[in-house]
């Protein structure tokens, strides 16, 4: 298992090279300034896409990464 360190390391490092280290840092601010449950936000997050449409992001995403 991870240590929080360490999952904050790989989280901040992520978050940068994905968004640049700004809008990384507004991010975070935005998730610390505002209550946010991230249990009721995953849910709707893929509610207006189809299976299929959901099918080829992940089939994208492991293409991109693997």
């Amino acid at each position: 298992m991870k240590t929080d360190a360490v999952i904050r390391n790989e989280g901040m490092k992520i978050l940068s090279e994905r968004m640049g280290l700004v809008e990384a840092e507004r991010f975070i601010s935005l998730i610390l300034r505002e209550p946010f449950d991230y249990t009721e936000w995953q849910k709707n997050l893929y509610e207006n896409m189809s299976v299929e449409e959901l099918g080829m992001k992940a089939m994208e995403h492991w293409s991109k990464t693997h």
